[in-house]
């Protein structure tokens, strides 16, 4: 309040004490009542607060990527009492509950990290979430249940679980999470690998780097063992196309219904683990792409080309194979020459042999265009059916 203003306001107070009538006493408090309103404090709209890399390189470790990703925001907001201005931040998510103030936007910026660093020694502000286990087998179920059954198929989390159950929790049992020392973890990776599993080395540490950066943001340890540990890369082997000549005995040598799945896999590419989900029509086969993740559907669709129009003749709109079936009749014809997975290949080669076009063999195999692909291409069953009339040999 300025001079000026503050004379002002004693001299209405003196005039209002003054006041000979009770309505002259009444009107003069109503107005300064009204002007004291005024004068309460205000605040802005709270806003997103983007923080920059220098910034977030003073954060915690374990957090700054979520600031990077947006998976952590903080709001700020202006508070304005009288003449003075103070700026608040305040992040409330994910357990969290962190404010910060003070009188430059900068100032509140540092409260703010400093704050977050408390957390990193268990600060009163550090998330409250209740009843997360602490011990690795506990937490690890925990982790399964509550966060990788939603994120990845069904299929996938099965065998994921398996790899839980028969290489991870009989190596670290109950012991507590943060008591895990990088040797723990080389050791278990070493054993794997001196076996020969090279693959399923490579899985049990990607899934074990899951959950350590899951018990991260839980508060139940500070660091990530996997960080220093050595592992070999696994040299995935591709795929083998099957001949023409093996293509011939596999579909001349086997039973129905087998026979008929056989050849839907030879001549749409499907995956094994999608042959479960096939819808055919009078023109085209539907199924669901198993290679979509966070929950997401999406359907392929396959032209009946020439090659797979007469193993279809009678057979029903929903076919439910038995894969132990398929693998025991492909296995007794090829035995560990080829596996079922060689069918989606052969499909993949056969297309490039016969010139169908890149776009529709994507399409027909569901490879991802890209963001930018997938948002601009919506591809014709017209156009899919012309090229899948190519695949004829």
């Amino acid at each position: 309040m300025t001079q000026e203003e503050a004379a002002a306001f004693c001299a209405q107070l003196t005039a209002a004490v003054l006041a000979q009538s009770k309505r002259d006493k009444d009107e003069i408090i109503a107005k300064l009542e009204e002007k004291g309103s005024q004068r309460e404090e205000t605040e802005t709209q709270s806003q997103f607060l983007e923080f920059t890399a220098k910034e977030i390189s003073k954060m915690p470790k374990e957090i700054r990527k979520e600031f990077r990703t947006c998976g952590l925001r903080a709001h700020i907001r202006k508070r304005v009492r009288g003449n003075s201005v103070n700026y608040e931040i305040r992040c409330r998510r994910q357990g969290y509950n962190i404010s910060a103030s003070g009188v430059t936007v900068e100032e509140a910026k540092d409260r703010f990290i400093e704050r977050l660093n408390e957390i990193k020694n268990g600060g009163k502000d550090a998330p409250n979430v209740p009843n997360v286990p602490t011990n690795f087998d506990a937490f690890a179920l925990y982790y399964f249940e509550n966060y990788r059954k939603r994120k990845v198929t069904a299929a996938t989390y099965e065998s994921d679980f398996r790899r839980l159950k028969g290489n991870i929790l009989p190596h670290f049992g109950n012991v507590p999470i943060k008591k895990i020392s990088p040797g723990d973890c080389q050791n278990l990776i070493d054993k794997i690998s001196n076996a020969g599993k090279g693959k399923t080395s490579e899985e049990v540490f990607s899934l074990l780097n899951c959950i350590f950066k899951y018990a991260i943001k839980f508060r139940l340890t500070d660091r990530n063992p996997l960080d220093v540990v050595i592992r070999d890369r696994h040299e995935r082997q591709h795929g083998k196309a099957l001949t023409k000549e093996e293509e011939k005995r596999l579909l001349a040598q086997t039973p129905e219904p087998y026979k008929t799945i056989f050849a839907i896999g030879l001549y749409t590419g499907l995956r094994p683990n999608e042959y479960g989900t096939i819808r055919i029509s009078c023109s085209m086969i539907y199924a669901r792409n198993s290679k979509r993740k966070n929950g997401k559907e999406e359907t392929k669709r396959i032209p009946i080309t020439p090659m797979l129009r007469p193993y279809l003749q009678g057979v029903p709109a929903v076919i439910k194979p038995t894969r132990g079936q398929l693998v025991y009749w492909f296995k007794r014809l090829f035995g560990n020459d080829h596996k079922l997975y060689d069918l989606r290949t052969t499909f993949y080669t056969r297309c490039k042999e016969c010139g169908v076009s890149e776009a529709a063999r994507n399409e027909f195999v569901g490879h991802s265009l890209g963001a930018l692909g997938n948002a601009y291409t919506d591809l014709s069953d017209e156009y899919l059916k012309k090229e899948g009339e190519k695949l004829c040999y």
